[in-house]
């Protein structure tokens, strides 16, 4: 049994006192390890500590959201335009947390699949940009430098 599975089962039991089908925790196992490979360059993820401590946050996060009923069997199969609702998951949609607030437009075709995305850098990112061009173009007019 790997780390990820055990820590699910752990956190199921203490949070909802429930045991998970086996086939759910496959589940979550394979969208929870992705999210730590992705995740490994983002934060300190040195150790094995440090990663089963994440891992076992990420756990309890997916788990308190299943006791709220956050699962696929709690939700509408219709859309509020009596639609039926298709959701499509693919371990690739998991990218660093930079991309993500990146994402400044999405451009969706009439079923809700996604068909353009904008990106831009973040706001940090372009104040300091535009100081940057600014220092250099005082320095360019006090200093004579090019």
């Amino acid at each position: 049994m790997e780390i990820t599975e055990k820590i699910l089962k752990e956190v199921f039991h203490r949070l909802l006192n429930t045991e998970p089908k086996q086939e759910t925790l496959k589940k979550l196992q394979i969208v929870i390890d992705g999210m730590m490979e992705k995740f490994q360059d983002t934060f300190e993820l040195d150790t094995v500590q440090r990663q089963n401590t994440f891992r076992a946050i990420i756990c309890s996060m997916f788990v308190h959201g299943w006791g709220m009923g956050m699962h696929p069997y709690n939700n509408n199969d219709k859309n509020l335009d009596e639609r039926n609702i298709e959701v499509r998951v693919s371990k690739d949609i998991l990218i660093p947390m930079e991309n993500i607030k990146a994402i400044r437009y999405v451009k969706k075709d009439d079923q809700g699949r996604v068909k353009k995305v904008l990106f831009e850098p973040d706001q940090n990112e372009r104040i300091r940009g535009q100081i940057d061009n600014l220092l250099e173009k005082i320095s360019k007019e006090k200093w004579g430098e090019k």
